[in-house]
């Protein structure tokens, strides 16, 4: 890695507060070398909107240059479709919103960045645009070929890692199986080693029923194949504590000798982490070949071009982003 980390961000949905919180990243003052990629025409017409004069200016494909000014935020220019307002989802622009983060995700294949940082896009409007998308997570799993990606949420003081991502709750039971509770394990522990300096990380495991199954009496997931998993694995030396009932997991005597806990699923891990540090917390996905953190928040559509959206999340991704790459230099 370079001396100076270099992080691609992507906009987002240009409709939505992506380009209001990347303006705020010309507020930082550490030594990345940060490139946008986007759309600099959305970003000047939204400075405008806020009333922000910012120097924005063109990068090529290697991104912000070696002696990439502070104040300055550089873009490389990915074009929308059809003209931005801000608020206003338009399908035309879904192509752009994938092409970004195409784009950016292969810079980072391609070792012309360090680590990738995104903003929010909508899945709604991509989906209606005819294309398919569940989210970066698994957009970023094909990109990058025969991986399995783990999401991971963090907030100071607790990470959240999910077993299942962005499927109906009927479909959840089905997608447990053994082979994917190991694989997301071992991936978990492995990547808190890599990236967090974890060096024998403690994961809490959730049960998948309430009360974790009741000994059989409210579902019997938790007996016939977390259990069985959770004792394969430790005996191969894995600190794993569970199944636990999630409803009384995320309590302080449990929480303080955890490095992570692992969730079943999307809704039984990520409120209580957003209710901890909304604003705050980054999201990671572990188990690529890449470095990807991204906002804990949605497009917030109503905030877009009015001065009210919260920055926060975003710095706090590219924080991690550097933190991240400076543990991989370290490897």
């Amino acid at each position: 890695m370079s001396e100076r980390p270099r992080l691609a961000v992507t906009m987002g949905e240009p409709a939505g507060i992506g380009p209001d919180v990347c303006l705020d990243l010309v507020q930082r003052t550490d030594s990345a070398r940060l490139t946008l990629v986007g759309d600099p025409d959305v970003l000047w017409q939204r400075a405008i909107d806020l009333g922000r004069r910012v120097d924005i200016r063109q990068v090529g494909a290697e991104g912000a240059p070696v002696d990439a000014q502070v104040g300055v935020l550089y873009v490389y220019p990915v074009p929308v479709a059809v003209p931005v307002r801000a608020g206003r989802l338009d399908a035309a622009n879904a192509g752009h919103v994938l092409s970004v983060l195409s784009v950016a995700a292969q810079g980072c294949l391609d070792h012309r960045f360090d680590a990738l940082v995104t903003a929010p896009v909508h899945k709604g409007v991509i989906n209606q645009s005819g294309t398919p998308f569940s989210g970066h997570t698994e957009f970023l799993a094909e990109l990058c070929g025969d991986v399995m990606p783990v999401m991971m949420l963090c907030a100071p003081g607790l990470r959240v890692a999910l077993v299942t991502t962005h499927l109906p709750l009927r479909a959840v039971p089905d997608a447990i199986t053994e082979d994917r509770l190991v694989r997301v394990i071992r991936i978990l522990a492995h990547d808190l080693k890599t990236w967090f300096d974890c060096h024998h990380p403690r994961i809490l495991v959730c049960g998948l029923n309430p009360h974790a199954g009741e000994d059989g009496h409210l579902g019997t997931e938790e007996q016939t194949l977390i259990r069985p998993v959770l004792d394969r694995l430790r005996q191969e030396a894995y600190d794993l504590t569970g199944p636990l009932p999630a409803d009384t997991l995320f309590t302080p005597p449990f929480l303080q000798n955890a490095d992570a806990v692992l969730a079943m699923y999307h809704d039984q891990g990520l409120p209580v982490l957003k209710h901890m540090g909304f604003g705050k917390a980054v999201n990671v996905t572990l188990g690529l070949p890449i470095i990807r953190t991204s906002v804990d928040h949605g497009t917030a559509l109503d905030l877009a071009g009015s001065g009210r959206a919260d920055s926060g999340s975003l710095l706090a991704a590219v924080d991690t982003a550097l933190e991240m790459a400076g543990a991989r230099a370290l490897h």
